[in-house]
């Protein structure tokens, strides 16, 4: 049992072990836990129903399975007003992150509610005919302080990007590198495990300017975002990627010459001459 009298969530390892899967941790202890948050949140809240329910599918999914899975069966056991059910969520949650570093796998726990939000955090219908785009805004900057809202992000960005970006734009200059941190991975075109932003593929330069105001951010996981950002950028279109590279290369600190050597470190194996020279001028 996960018994507890304030929000809390599993303990887990810092990497996933030999003969283990990420979907376990997404498992019975968690769903027993998330209950209890809920419980501690919402003293309405159904926990042995939540639990029947959220374990009775539970064994045949992969971890990101599991948490659209568990977002569905928190759908049908919260508030049915998706505001007041956020409102549930943003009270269950622990305090947020104060790291940036070995994070450990415990923060998948939050992997069902950004699921909530990417499911359920467009639709008027469900929100009594209200528009929900702020409730939602509200709760992934709240979410991505204690794992990362980059896998809901996408949904907005792909369905209302101009509003989404405007957003993340404010969020740049946000004092948390977790919150800055989103405005560029949640961004990225081709974000490993997630579904890709096919805008954003065919044209990344909206998202410029977000880069553009991360590259000599204080925090190295904001910048190594930053970096992986313009990687992705170099797989389709290696000519503004490298043009990037260029346009920060004058005057160019240590840390943003890193920066450029990352993000062009993948051409460089493939032996492409400009991803080359960007890395022996970035030394």
């Amino acid at each position: 049992m996960c018994a507890h009298s304030a929000p809390t969530i599993p303990v887990r390892p810092r990497s996933i072990q030999k003969g283990s899967s990420l979907a376990e941790l997404l498992d019975a202890e968690a769903v027993d836990c998330l209950a209890q948050n809920l419980t501690l949140a919402w003293p309405k809240f159904d926990a042995a129903a939540f639990r029947r329910a959220a374990c009775a599918g539970l064994a045949p999914l992969a971890i990101l399975q599991r948490g659209h899975y568990l977002a569905r069966v928190l759908r049908a056991h919260l508030p049915r007003c998706y505001e007041d059910a956020i409102a549930v969520l943003l009270r269950s949650l622990t305090p947020p992150l104060t790291a940036t570093t070995d994070l450990g796998l415990g923060v998948f726990f939050y992997l069902p509610h950004v699921s909530f939000v990417a499911t359920y955090g467009l639709d008027p219908a469900g929100n009594g005919g209200r528009d929900p785009f702020e409730a939602s805004m509200g709760a992934q900057y709240e979410l991505t302080r204690r794992f990362s809202a980059e896998f809901s992000i996408r949904t907005f960005l792909i369905h209302q990007p101009e509003r989404t970006l405007a957003r993340l734009w404010e969020w740049t200059r946000d004092p948390d590198p977790h919150v800055r941190r989103l405005c560029s991975e949640g961004a990225r075109p081709r974000l490993p495990w997630a579904q890709r932003i096919p805008a954003f593929v065919k044209d990344p330069r909206p998202v410029l300017p977000i880069l553009e105001a991360l590259k000599d951010d204080a925090d190295l996981y904001v910048r190594r975002s930053v970096a992986n950002h313009v990687g992705d950028i170099a797989k389709d279109h290696p000519a503004l990627a490298f043009e990037l590279c260029e346009h920060w290369l004058p005057g160019a600190t240590a840390e943003r010459k890193w920066l450029i050597r990352h993000a062009v470190r993948h051409p460089a194996k493939k032996g492409v001459k400009t991803a080359l020279r960007l890395r022996e001028r970035a030394k």
